[in-house]
């Protein structure tokens, strides 16, 4: 399929792009982060300005949901951005709910090139969370800090592998702490 047209034209949308404002919360990670609404705000005037149509196509899925962002030239070309499969945490209708807000999102953000801050991946980033904490842990000079900078490391690591770490840890600088005021 001829894809001239719509090439041509979705390289001057995307020069106009705009930014995805971090509008919404998580509040699980207490993060801002871009909605799926932000994300849509953030291309869609440039996209039709410059006779691009975005549609987001659905597929039937058992255990999740599938998308395919689709971007439809006024010519009649089109370009498929790739179908996308989001797993539903729960099988009812708000799981099934959630999963498609999410899907569209990131079928979008990849279609488009956007790249803001991820959020709800954050679970699945938590470890890289775990040498930024060591590091202020490191540093703490007394037990009060040691306590805090612990407290609000710990707060942000979902794995239990990554708890003990830091458990073992805390205690090591803990007795150096200790060590060092005893002098």
């Amino acid at each position: 399929m001829e894809t001239k047209q719509i090439a041509g034209a979705l390289v001057k949308a995307q020069r106009e792009f705009g930014s995805a404002l971090k509008t919404s919360t998580n509040p699980h990670f207490k993060s801002k982060y871009a909605d799926l609404a932000a994300c849509v705000e953030a291309v869609i005037d440039a996209l039709n300005n410059n006779s691009i149509a975005l549609m987001q196509k659905t597929y039937e899925c058992n255990d999740g949901v599938m998308v395919e962002t689709i971007f439809i030239h006024e010519s009649g070309e089109t370009i498929e951005c790739g179908k996308l499969h989001v797993p539903a945490s729960k099988h009812d209708a708000q799981g099934y709910g959630s999963a498609l807000t999410y899907a569209r999102r990131y079928s979008l953000l990849a279609a488009t090139g956007l790249a803001p801050e991820d959020d709800d991946g954050n679970h699945a980033t938590a470890a890289s969370f775990l040498p930024q904490i060591a590091k202020r842990m490191e540093a703490a000079i007394t037990l009060d800090q040691l306590k805090k900078e612990y407290s609000e490391g710990l707060a942000k690591l979902k794995t239990d592998s990554d708890k003990k770490a830091l458990i073992a840890l805390k205690d090591k600088i803990k007795e150096k702490i200790d060590g060092s005021t005893n002098s």
